[in-house]
């Protein structure tokens, strides 16, 4: 950011500078916790659940897209996905434009567990945000989400999974 772009904008609410990277990393905390119990059981734990999720939501091409996307690096992704395949949660299919590609989707168990899964992650996130009225609630994901693409696009390589280890 330029020193001219930041001198025209208005300080946040009377916080401190550096408010702001202890509030997210409190809530970032918070929400880690909660994850990781709702997930509780899940093949992969959290990373399996990310897996997931994806592959239902996202519908990579193929196992390479799928590691991208989650910047996980691909010797990492290769032992997720062995644990995944043996769980039944999801298989490997060749690619019909790229045999030597491979396209993991979710099965009918992998589906199910999804949707179990995600009700309770839901309810892990309701229960973060239970001190916001509905409207707020809202309105951070709304922010949260805009401004989480902007450091991706200023980052796309950044890790976000690397960021709990530099909370302070």
């Amino acid at each position: 950011m330029t020193t001219s772009r930041l001198s025209s904008r208005k300080p946040l609410a009377a916080a401190p500078p550096g408010d702001l990277g202890w509030n997210l990393g409190m809530v970032l905390r918070g929400y880690h916790a909660r994850f990781e119990e709702a997930v509780e059981g899940m093949p992969g734990g959290v990373r399996g659940y990310q897996v997931l999720s994806t592959v239902v939501h996202r519908d990579p091409p193929n196992q390479q897209a799928l590691a991208a996307h989650l910047i996980i690096d691909r010797t990492v992704l290769t032992y997720l996905l062995d644990t995944l395949v043996e769980a039944k949660v999801v298989e490997r299919t060749p690619d019909p434009a790229d045999r030597r590609s491979r396209k993991i989707v979710a099965t009918s168990h992998g589906r199910k567990l999804l949707d179990r899964y995600e009700g309770r992650v839901e309810a892990a996130e309701a229960e973060l945000l239970a001190g916001l009225n509905a409207d707020d609630a809202g309105t951070l994901a709304r922010l949260l989400s805009g401004l989480a693409m902007d450091v991706h696009r200023a980052q796309p390589n950044s890790n976000p999974c690397e960021a709990i280890d530099y909370l302070p």
